[in-house]
């Protein structure tokens, strides 16, 4: 056993938990983001005589979207953390490059984002 290399599994390990921490804050946010954007918005459309349903069913998607980019990035972000656990363990450990779960998180959030913003520029166009 040498001390060295058992002090660098013992760092890549915590490095690894931190990581996975900050993503369930990341994946948290995105999926709180999403439920608070249809309830606030729901409510609003409630406290108005007349609800919009092309509103609400453009914001329900928006929110599905944060929701569902969430989760995705969670099952992401935790099959990431056992597949380092595990090369971790290995005495023959060899850095293998992967696809960036932030990445394809942000690009999740550029194509929400670009929704987004077609629904806003409809609805104030045809206001």
């Amino acid at each position: 056993m040498n001390l060295t290399n058992e002090l660098a599994k013992q760092r890549n390990r915590a490095a690894a938990e931190r990581t996975l921490m900050a993503w369930i804050r990341t994946c948290l946010s995105l999926i709180s983001f999403g439920f608070g954007l249809d309830k606030i918005i729901g409510a609003i459309n409630r406290s108005r005589l007349e609800g919009s349903n092309h509103v609400d069913l453009s914001v329900r998607l928006l929110a599905m979207g944060f929701v569902l980019t969430g989760i995705l990035a969670m099952g992401a972000a935790i099959r990431q953390h056992r597949r380092d656990l595990r090369q971790i363990r290995r005495d023959d450990y060899v850095y293998i490059e992967e696809t960036s779960i932030s990445t394809a998180t942000a690009a999740a959030l550029i194509v929400i984002g670009a929704i987004a913003l077609i629904i806003l520029i409809s609805g104030a166009l045809s206001a």
